[in-house]
């Protein structure tokens, strides 16, 4: 069609789509805002904003400028939120480095990316000992510590680190001016990058642009803020993260709390016992995580101490199991499936519920709160067949989820041929299979690699783990198919007894659990385990998802 763009007075501002912008309205509604630190220290938002400033000028101390890459190691610490904002704001690009891989991933990763200048925290110098004599692009080491000082001088009988810092940064802080001077530029300059942790082949980077960030930070606000009266967000909340800050910005949320000016709590390193006492001390209101978190936090015996009547908390990362999901309402906790990937920036849907699912009781709502949830604004979600057709939503026509949305990463960095694959008949392939009901909600039945195909059926192993979580006894389950001469697969259970009943927890007693299911026609036959095992823990990704891949493997 022809073009019929707006006139642009000379005189007029653009107005980018830029991170900087994400502080502006707060600023100036809600300058004395606090952001705090566990129980130990914290300053106003009008603090932060210099902070982020001085941390510009003390990374352009070190040669940092625009495309350059700095890449960050530290607990969930204002200090990360500080760099979620400075590094983009001076054109730079922010690589949220994964504490939890292995040295060689992580050195892939480092110089994958070509990171100039790595700001660690003083835990995760071990890690870097052994590999960074063989990274190529790094510059500069920046210490980050709690309880900052210069690391080992002279007179300090204590050994050096073997990684040459450049400084700590406190002291970097110090150094500089308040006011850097962040300019305008295109809003597609990339902002992020950071590496999917799949379990297959080596990590594959995504990035993401500042328009993208701010599109995201927006939808996103107005997805949490839209419901009458439960599963929501809002400025007089209180804010704290439980997925880690290195996983694809902590969904996004902290952009979120701090746009909109919200009160916001870093709990540091994950300890089950912090985080249940900053839960109380400081009155968290809002917070998401994966579900071994969620239930790590019910199962610690801190946790009969704490209210958590008053707790929201978006669920995603891995299926929500609905045993979990009981545990955690039994508790008064406002609980909701969130949906995305390391691709998407990463929401896609909310599990919110309609004010009619609202009235009815918490047992009838746990199969609404589970389920992946209703597409947030922007978001072109389709489910599809092999040739990209789309099927019906009638709750049970299963195909592969197809995404569209304004915050999508455009492709995996510098890796052409992996980039059309997942882009491909112009639609970002998401790898899990699932259905779209009636009345819009989506529900992810499995992985495309997690399917089981036995008895010429395709058996959802998400669905039979749901099922097997409701059993009394189990306190986790992971399911997984193994390899049948006679069926193709068989699917197999492993499941952490609650505590005080591995006794009592045997394996027949879940497979007569599942049983009831297939008698009553719910299920299939062959959705029943072949196999089940008692186990003590099960396998977990650096991110806290459960690990098929490797699960397979140790059970083959």
């Amino acid at each position: 069609m022809p073009d019929n763009l707006i006139e642009k007075t000379p005189s007029a501002y653009d107005y980018p789509l830029l991170i900087k912008h994400l502080l502006t309205a707060a600023l100036t509604t809600h300058p004395d805002q606090e952001i705090a630190y566990r129980d130990v220290s914290s300053y106003t938002l009008r603090t932060f904003r210099e902070r982020v400033g001085r941390l510009a000028g003390g990374l352009a101390s070190l040669g940092v400028g625009p495309g350059d890459t700095v890449g960050v190691m530290d607990w969930d610490t204002p200090r990360y939120l500080e760099t979620y904002f400075a590094v983009p704001m001076m054109g730079a690009v922010l690589h949220t480095l994964n504490v939890r891989l292995s040295p060689e991933q992580l050195l892939y990763t480092i110089e994958h990316a070509e990171d100039k200048v790595i700001l660690v925290n003083k835990d995760f110098l071990p890690l870097l000992e052994g590999i960074w004599e063989r990274l190529s692009s790094v510059e500069k080491y920046v210490l980050l510590s709690d309880d900052p000082r210069p690391a080992a001088p002279p007179h300090d009988p204590s050994p050096r680190p073997a990684v040459p810092l450049a400084g700590e940064y406190e002291a970097l802080l110090a150094a500089a001016a308040p006011d850097y001077a962040f300019p305008d530029f295109d809003e597609y300059t990339r902002a992020t990058t950071f590496y999917t942790t799949g379990t297959t082949g080596l990590p594959k980077g995504v990035y993401f642009s500042h328009r993208q960030i701010v599109l995201h930070t927006l939808t996103g606000l107005a997805a949490l803020a839209a419901p009458q009266s439960a599963q929501r967000f809002h400025r007089d909340g209180v804010y704290m993260p439980l997925t880690p800050m290195f996983h694809v910005h902590a969904w996004g949320m902290p952009y979120i709390a701090t746009m909109m000016g919200a009160r916001q709590v870093y709990p540091g390193r994950y300890l089950p016992d912090v985080i249940l006492g900053l839960i109380k001390t400081q009155g968290v209101t809002f917070s998401h995580c994966v579900p071994t978190i969620l239930h790590m936090l019910l199962t610690h015996p801190a946790s009969a101490g704490v209210d958590l009547s008053g707790w929201t908390v978006v669920i995603g990362g891995a299926a929500f199991p609905k045993g979990l999901a009981q545990a955690a309402l039994d508790r008064g906790i406002d609980v909701f499936t969130g949906y995305g990937m390391s691709e998407t920036c990463p929401v896609l849907t909310l599990a919110q519920l309609t004010p009619a699912m609202l009235e009815q009781s918490p047992a009838d709502q746990v199969s609404f709160r589970t389920r992946t949830g209703r597409p947030i604004p922007l978001v072109d979600l389709r489910v599809v067949d092999a040739e990209m057709r789309d099927l019906p939503h009638d709750g049970k026509s299963t195909g592969e989820v197809v995404v569209r949305a304004p915050w999508l990463t455009q492709g995996y960095y510098k890796d052409s041929t992996h980039s059309e694959q997942l882009w491909r008949g112009g639609y970002l392939h998401t790898g899990d299979i699932g259905y779209i009901s009636p009345d819009g909600y989506l529900q992810i039945t499995d992985r495309l690699k997690d399917v089981i195909k036995t008895g010429g059926e395709w058996i959802s192993s998400l669905e039979i783990e749901d099922l097997i979580s409701q059993h009394p006894g189990v306190s986790e389950v992971a399911v997984i198919g193994m390899p049948d001469e006679k069926w193709s697969e068989r699917a197999v259970a492993l499941v952490v007894p609650k505590p005080g009943q591995a006794a009592e927890l045997a394996p027949e007693s879940i497979l007569a659990h599942m049983r009831v299911f297939a008698d009553q026609g719910l299920i299939s036959r062959w959705a029943v385990p072949d196999r089940v095992y008692v186990v003590e823990a099960i396998a977990k990704t650096s991110v806290g998802k459960i690990d098929k891949k490797l699960l397979r493997s140790q059970y083959a």
